[in-house]
């Protein structure tokens, strides 16, 4: 194939631009952010799952002091009946079991009222761990919330850069004859799809052209197509190609 070698020339561009178009696309859809919002989004569950066991241990606490006071309740109301029939009994024996009988419940309280601070004060311990385990979780939501937006940021910055490479790209193409575009395209598939040939180096491998194949090029005809024999792309060639002896024109 032949082409001149300005159609040449504006393959780099088209390269630079799919190159451009190629981390952008990347970009949008791998903001770096990404990777910690998903550890952020399993912590997030962790945490959550530990809130809902410590939820849990302080309803447990809450009904177990809710029984005791109603345990309390009775064995005063208890105890408020029995000093009542104390007060108004005429029978000895009565009053002694009576008497007894307060006695044991002044007892039964106080167990209560022991088992009712003990219960108090883990209660108070559950509701600061529950307090703790949410503010790790507003915590985790707020760093989340900052990544996400930057995510976003980050995602709208790379596809106005593609939208902009791709318009630009566009233009260019249209300005390349079509079996030349087509070879292009056919080589990106691969490859860089065109490179520029420096010092005898291929821009788009980053390999040194052997003295036979750079000998094959300097005899070329300068509109020749011609290929990198080690990544297949197009090479493009100028002065600073290392072609001694042949003339390659900037256009």
């Amino acid at each position: 194939m032949n082409a001149s070698p300005a159609d040449q020339r504006r393959l780099l561009d088209l390269a630079e631009l799919d190159a451009r178009m190629s981390q952008s696309d990347h970009a949008r859809k791998n903001p770096p952010q990404a990777a910690r919002v998903h550890d952020l989004m399993a912590r997030r569950q962790e945490l959550s799952q530990e809130l809902a066991r410590r939820l849990g241990t302080r309803d447990d606490l809450r009904t177990e002091l809710s029984r005791i006071e109603s345990d309390v309740a009775v064995v005063d109301a208890r105890a408020a009946r029995d000093a009542d029939r104390l007060a108004t009994s005429s029978n000895m024996k009565e009053a002694q079991g009576l008497e007894s009988e307060i006695a044991s419940l002044a007892r039964r309280k106080s167990e209560l009222e022991d088992a009712e601070l003990e219960v108090m004060d883990r209660l108070e311990q559950a509701d600061a761990a529950v307090v703790a385990q949410e503010a790790l979780i507003a915590e985790t939501n707020a760093e989340g919330a900052l990544l996400s937006a930057e995510a976003k940021r980050v995602i709208a910055e790379a596809t106005a850069a593609y939208d902009a490479a791709s318009r630009d790209r566009a233009a260019i193409a249209g300005a390349v004859p079509a079996d030349l575009l087509a070879l292009y395209d056919r080589a990106a598939v691969r490859s860089s799809g065109a490179a520029l040939l420096r010092r005898g180096t291929c821009e788009g491998c980053r390999m040194v052209l052997a003295g036979t194949d750079m000998q094959a090029l300097r005899v070329a005809a300068e509109d020749a197509v011609v290929m990198c024999p080690e990544c297949g792309t197009i090479l493009v060639r100028t002065e600073e190609s290392g072609l001694v002896g042949s003339a390659k024109p900037d256009a």
